[in-house]
C-alpha cells in the first residue's frame, strides 16, 4: 500500500513537474516583449471615417499573425503590437506623432491616407536613420498613390503595398478601351499631390488608348472641405461629358457620389476608390453600371480561398458598415512577420533586407511581389462596376448596402508592372 502510494505521488509529481515546466515555458514565451507597430494616420477630422477603416484592417492582420504565434526573432516567438497615433490627416500633426513613435522606440511606422503626408514622412525618416542609426525607423505605405515615391524620390526605407496611381489608371485605360460610348471626360480631382497625379496619368493615359476621348474639364478642389458639390455637378453636366475619372477618397469621394445621385447626373464615374467607405450606399441605384472602381481585390474577385478570407473578416467586425476590407492591408503585416521570421530579427535594416525582392503567398489567392529595384509591390488589379447584390457576379454586398461589385477585367499581376526611375541608395549597414 505504501509503495502503491508512493508509485502514485511519483506519478502526480511527474505530471506536476512536467506542468510546471511547459506553464514555465509559455510564461517565458508570453513575457518576451511585442514587436510594436505604429499606425499614424487621420483618426480625427474629415477622413477619420477612412482612419478607423485602416485601423480595423490593420489590427485584423496583427490578430491573424498573433494567433499562429507571433514572429519567430532569435530568441523565440514574438506577438505584434498595434499601436495608433492620430496624424489628424496633416503633415505637421505626423511629423509630431513620428517623433512620439521613436520615442516608444518602435521602429516601424504605417501610413497612407495622403501622398503629401507620406512624402513627408519619407523625407523625415530618411534624416531620422541617418542621424541616429541605432533609432531606426522603416516606413510601410498601404495607400499613397503617387509614384514618385518608388520613382525619383523612392528610399530604402520606404515600401508600398498598393498599385501607384500609373499603375490604377493603365488598368481603368484597359476598361476604358472597351466603352466606345465615352467621347467626353471631366477630371475632377482633391487639389493635392496624389489628386494632381491622377489627372497627368489620366491624360497619358488617354493619349495613348483613347486618343478620340475630348477632356471636357480637369479641376481640383481643396481636400476635406468641401461639404456640397452640387456646383461641381453642374459643371460637369454642362461640360456634355459621358463620364468622370476622379481619384477621390473618403468623404471627398461619399460627398461627389451622393451630389450626382441627387442631381440626377447621368454619366460615367471611373473611380480608383468608389468601392468604398460608403460611397455604394451613397450611390444605390444611380450607380448600377454606371461606377467603375479598381483595386487590388474585391469580395467577388475570388473562389473559395478568397471567401473564406472575407467572412473571416466580416465574422471580426460584424456591423455591416465596418465589413470593407482592403486584403492588402493585412496581407501588409503578414508579409511583414514573414520578413521579420526570415530575418529571425526586428531590426528594420534586416527587415528590409528581407523583404526586398520577397515573394509572398500566404494567401494563395493573392501573392504579393516587392521589387527590389523601387520597393513597389507587383500585384494583381481588378476593375470592376457597381450592381444590386444577388445579380450575376455580386455575391457580396459592401458594408451592407445592397449593392456591390463584379469583376469586368482582372489584371494579372506581370501586366501591371511599369518602369521606375528609382536610383536607391542602400546603406551598408
Amino acid at each position: 500500500m505504501k509503495n502503491g502510494i508512493g508509485v502514485q505521488a511519483a506519478r502526480w509529481l511527474r505530471i506536476l513537474a512536467s506542468t510546471c515546466l511547459a506553464w514555465s515555458c509559455a510564461a517565458g514565451a508570453a513575457e518576451l516583449p511585442p514587436v510594436k507597430l505604429a499606425l499614424i494616420e487621420g483618426m480625427s477630422g474629415p477622413f477619420a471615417n477612412a482612419g478607423a477603416m485602416v485601423e480595423r484592417n490593420l489590427r485584423f492582420g496583427v490578430e491573424r499573425v498573433n494567433a499562429k504565434g507571433g514572429v519567430k526573432l532569435a530568441d523565440g516567438m514574438h506577438p505584434l503590437q498595434l499601436v495608433v497615433f492620430d496624424g489628424k490627416g496633416s503633415s505637421e500633426a505626423t511629423l509630431v506623432q513620428l517623433r512620439a513613435a521613436i520615442d516608444e522606440k518602435i521602429g516601424f511606422v504605417m501610413q497612407g491616407n495622403s501622398s503629401a503626408v507620406a512624402a513627408a514622412l519619407v523625407a523625415a525618416i530618411d534624416k531620422q536613420n541617418s542621424r541616429e542609426p541605432e533609432r531606426r525607423v522603416l516606413f510601410l505605405n498601404y495607400s499613397a498613390d503617387d509614384p514618385a515615391l518608388t520613382n525619383d524620390a523612392c528610399s530604402f526605407w520606404h515600401f508600398r503595398f498598393d498599385a501607384h496611381a500609373g499603375m490604377r489608371m493603365d488598368a481603368l485605360a484597359d476598361a476604358l478601351e472597351d466603352d466606345r460610348a465615352v467621347k467626353k471626360v471631366y477630371l475632377l480631382n482633391q487639389d493635392y499631390s496624389f489628386g494632381h497625379d491622377v489627372s497627368r496619368e489620366a491624360q497619358r493615359a488617354l493619349k495613348e488608348r483613347r486618343p478620340d476621348i475630348a477632356i471636357a474639364g480637369d479641376e481640383f478642389h481643396p481636400i476635406g472641405r468641401v461639404k456640397d458639390f452640387a456646383p461641381y455637378i453642374a459643371k460637369i453636366r454642362a461640360s456634355g461629358a459621358d463620364a468622370v475619372i476622379t481619384g477621390n477618397w473618403g468623404n471627398d469621394l461619399t460627398l461627389l457620389v451622393k451630389a450626382a445621385r441627387e442631381q440626377g447626373l447621368d454619366t460615367e464615374f471611373y473611380t480608383f476608390y468608389g468601392n468604398s467607405l460608403g460611397a455604394p450606399a451613397a450611390l444605390r441605384d444611380a450607380g448600377v453600371k454606371r461606377v467603375i472602381a479598381v483595386a487590388d481585390w474585391h469580395p467577388n474577385a475570388g473562389g473559395a480561398a478568397s471567401d473564406a478570407y472575407y467572412r473571416a473578416f466580416r465574422a471580426r467586425y460584424p456591423a455591416a458598415a465596418d465589413d470593407y476590407l482592403v486584403l492588402r492591408m493585412p496581407l501588409m503585416i503578414e508579409m511583414l512577420a514573414a520578413a521579420m521570421t526570415r530575418a529571425g530579427s526586428a531590426d528594420p535594416f534586416a527587415v528590409a533586407r528581407a523583404l526586398e525582392g520577397m515573394k509572398f503567398d500566404g494567401e494563395p489567392f493573392h501573392i504579393m511581389t516587392m521589387r527590389a529595384d523601387d520597393h513597389q509591390v507587383i500585384q494583381p488589379l481588378y476593375v470592376m462596376e457597381m450592381d444590386k447584390a444577388g445579380t450575376k457576379g455580386v455575391r457580396f454586398d459592401n458594408e451592407g448596402s445592397g449593392y456591390g461589385f463584379r469583376t469586368l477585367l482582372g489584371v494579372p499581376a506581370e501586366k501591371t508592372v511599369q518602369p521606375t526611375t528609382c536610383r536607391m541608395t542602400r546603406p551598408a549597414r
